[in-house]
C-alpha cells in the first residue's frame, strides 16, 4: 500500500508514548548497571578515570573514538586545517589548478606521516590498476582490483607490505590498512569508469588527484570517480546563499555529538558491559535489549561524526560527498542498513545494480547479494565473525524480497487489496518490527562479540518468551509506525517540492 497512509493523531500519539516510556524504562536499567560496575575488577581496561567531580569514570572500549580524541587528534587538526587553508588560497586564485593542489598536499602529508616506503607502494597499486585499465576489461579491472585488496587484507601478503615500512607508531597499523584500502576502492572505480568512457582514456594525474585528496585518503568516504572528476573539474566555483549556513550548522551538530557521546559514556558503560557474560545474566530483558540497541546507535553515531567532518571539509572544497548513514532508529529493512555510504554507493554500482539489476528477480537478486557480501567480507577483512555477519546479513536481504514476492501472490495481494489502508499500514509495521530486530541481532555480531548477540538472542526469542518477547515486539511496532509517519510527512513534502519545480 502506499507511503502516504495515514493513521489517526490519537493512535500515533499511543505509539509515541509507549515508545517513550520504554527507553526510559530500558536506560534506567543501563543507567543502574552502568552504576553498579563501575569498580569491577572485570571492567578496568574498559573504564578509566573521568569526571571525578561528578563521581564518574568513561567507557574508553572503543579504540577508534579514543584514537580520533587524544592521540589522532593533534594529527588530523593540523593536517585538515592545513588542507582547507591551501584550498581556500587556490579556489581563490587559480580555481583550474585546484585539484593539482589538493593532489600535492595530499601526497605530501601522506609522505610526512606514513614514510616514503609506504607511498611507493601505493603508488605502485595505482600504478598497476591504472596499467589495468588502459585495457578497458571490466573483468580484468574486477580480478586486479580485487587481488591488489586481498594483499593488505590476507596473510601473508599483508604483513610481507605492512613489514616493508620502517619505524612504528600508535597509528601506524589504522594509517596503513586505511589509507591502503580506500586507495584501492578508489583505483577500482576509477579501472571501471575508464571502460565505460567510449572515447579516449583518463590520465594517471586523474588517478592520482582523485586518490590523494587528504580528507578521504585515510578514512574515506569513497567518493567514485565519475563524480569526483565532475566536481572538482569544475572552474566556477559558486555557492548557495544559504550553503555557507548550512555548513556551519553541520559542523557545530558534530561538535554537539562528540560532546554528547563524551557525556553519555560517562554515564551509560554500553560498550564495556557486553564483555562480562555474567553480569549481563542479571540485567533483565528490556536492559539487555536496550544494551544491544545502543551499541548500533552508538556506531551509527561515530560513522556520523567521522564521515561528517570529513563531508565539512568537502563541501567547504566545493564538493558534494556521499551523505553520512541513515540514522539506525530510522532503519526497518535491510536494504537500507548501511554505516558508510560511500562503500555501500560504491557497491551498489559496480556489484550490487550491476548484478541485480531491477532486483525483481530471486535468483538475479541472490547471485547481486552473494557478491556484494564477497566484496564487503574481503574489504572487512576475512575471519570467522565477518564470515557468520556476511551470511546473516545476505540471507537478511534476500529474506525480505522472499517475503515480499510470496505476499504479492494470491490470495493475499487481494485480500490486501480489500483491506482498508490504514491496516494494511499496521500488518506490514507487524513485521517490520520483526524485520527491524533482526537487523540488530544481525549486526551486533560485528560491532561487538558472536556470544553477546547470542545471549541477546537467547533472552528475547527464549527465555524471554512469551512475556518479554511480545512486549519488546510492540514497542517495536510502535517505533516502526512512527518511522512510517516520518517517511510519510517527508513523501509529501517531496512532492510539494517536484509540484512547485514542474509550475
Amino acid at each position: 500500500m502506499g507511503v502516504k497512509t495515514m493513521l489517526p493523531s490519537y493512535e500515533l500519539g499511543f505509539y509515541a508514548l509507549a515508545v517513550t516510556c520504554a527507553v526510559v524504562y530500558s536506560g534506567s536499567g543501563i543507567f543502574e548497571a552502568s552504576r553498579d560496575s563501575m569498580n569491577r575488577k572485570a571492567f578496568r581496561d574498559g573504564i578509566k578515570p573521568g569526571w571525578h567531580y561528578f563521581g564518574r569514570k568513561m567507557d574508553v572500549a572503543d579504540f577508534e573514538w579514543v584514537m580520533w580524541f587524544t592521540s589522532l587528534r593533534n594529527v588530523i587538526i593540523f593536517a585538515l586545517s592545513g588542507h582547507v587553508l591551501f584550498g581556500k588560497i587556490c579556489s581563490m586564485t587559480v580555481p583550474q589548478h585546484r585539484a593539482v593542489v589538493y593532489m600535492l598536499y595530499g601526497i605530501l602529508a601522506v609522505l610526512g606521516s606514513m614514510g616514503l616506503v609506504y607511498l611507493m607502494i601505493i603508488l605502485s597499486h595505482c600504478l598497476v590498476l591504472y596499467s589495468v585499465a588502459l585495457a578497458k576489461q571490466k573483468w580484468l579491472c574486477y580480478v586486479a582490483g580485487l587481488c591488489c585488496l586481498a594483499s593488505f587484507k590476507m596473510e601473508p601478503f599483508s604483513s610481507w607490505q605492512s613489514g616493508f615500512v620502517t619505524g612504528a607508531f600508535d597509528l601506524q597499523d589504522v594509517l596503513f590498512y586505511g589509507g591502503s584500502s580506500f586507495t584501492i576502492m578508489r583505483c577500482m572505480s576509477f579501472a571501471l569508469e575508464n571502460s565505460e568512457r567510449k572515447e579516449g582514456i583518463y590520465s594517471i594525474f586523474d588517478l592520482l588527484k582523485y586518490n590523494f585528496y587528504l580528507p578521504f585518503f585515510f578514512f574515506g568516504p569513497v567518493m567514485t570517480f565519475d563524480q569526483f572528476y565532475v566536481q572538482v573539474s569544475t572552474r566556477e566555483l559558486t555557492r548557495k546563499d544559504d550553503e555557507m549556513k548550512k555548513i556551519r550548522v553541520h559542523a557545530l551538530l558534530h561538535v554537539g555529538a562528540i560532546i554528547a557521546v563524551d557525556i553519555f559514556f560517562h554515564f551509560f558503560y554500553i560498550l564495556t558491559l557486553p564483555s562480562d557474560l555474567k553480569f549481563m545474566n542479571r540485567l533483565s530483558d528490556w536492559s539487555l535489549a536496550g544494551l544491544a540497541y545502543s551499541n548500533l546507535v552508538y556506531d551509527w553515531v561515530k560513522a556520523a561524526v567521522m564521515f561528517g567532518v570529513i563531508n565539512t571539509i568537502a563541501k567547504l572544497d566545493h564538493l558534494d560527498p556521499p551523505q553520512p548513514p541513515k540514522c539506525i532508529t530510522m532503519l526497518y529493512v535491510f536494504a537500507e542498513t548501511h554505516f558508510d555510504r560511500g562503500i555501500n554507493d560504491w557497491l551498489c554500482k559496480y556489484v550490487y545494480d550491476h548484478i541485480g539489476e531491477n532486483h525483481d528477480n530471486i535468483m538475479k537478486e541472490l547471485m547481486a547479494t552473494i557478491a556484494t557480501f564477497a566484496v564487503t567480507t574481503l574489504w572487512l577483512g576475512p575471519c570467522e565473525i565477518v564470515y557468520i555477519w556476511s551470511v546473516f546479513n545476505c540471507f537478511g536481504l534476500n529474506f525480505e524480497l522472499w517475503v515480499q514476492k510470496f505476499f504479492q501472490q494470491e490470495p493475499f495481494a487481494k485480500l490486501e487489496a480489500k483491506m482498508p489502508a490504514a491496516m494494511s499500514r499496521r500488518i506490514r509495521a507487524v513485521f517490520g518490527a520483526a524485520n527491524f530486530w533482526a537487523i540488530v541481532l544481525y549486526n551486533i555480531l560485528a560491532l561487538n562479540s558472536l556470544e553477546f548477540a547470542l545471549l541477546v538472542t537467547k533472552r528475547l526469542l527464549l527465555t524471554g518468551f512469551p512475556v518479554s518477547t511480545l512486549s519488546i515486539w510492540f514497542i517495536t511496532y510502535c517505533g516502526v509506525q512512527l518511522i512510517k509517519e516520518r517517511e510519510r510527512i517527508l513523501a509529501i513534502e517531496e512532492e510539494k517540492c517536484d509540484k512547485a519545480k514542474v509550475e
